[in-house]
């Protein structure tokens, strides 16, 4: 398993289309059989802060996703919306062995 936490600020006027967007892509993304989990998580102290959990099967599975139709859509949607540039960090699934999903 590949876990990857994508860091996104957004524009307090964009939050709620930001919202609406990406979870439309989660939605499809779930969809994918490369992908076991998408999750769309909003700070609570930040409601402009998000973070989206997304755990790949595979280390291949990532490329695959940003392949995708509503990837593209996503991607091209909500770029006008960030504050600033989104950054990822990877992290491998140590416990449980197979992501539990």
């Amino acid at each position: 398993m590949l876990i990857v936490h994508v860091d996104v600020h957004v524009k307090p006027e964009a939050v709620e289309a930001f919202k609406t967007a990406t979870i439309e892509n989660a939605r499809n993304s779930v969809q994918e059989p490369g992908i076991a989990r998408f999750d769309v998580i909003q700070d609570m102290d930040d409601a402009t802060h998000f973070v989206l959990v997304e755990v790949y099967r595979t280390p291949e599975d990532p490329a695959r996703h940003k392949e995708t139709q509503h990837y593209a859509t996503w991607r091209d949607t909500v770029a006008p919306m960030m504050a600033r540039p989104r950054t990822s960090v990877k992290y491998a699934n140590i416990y449980p062995e197979d992501g539990g999903w």
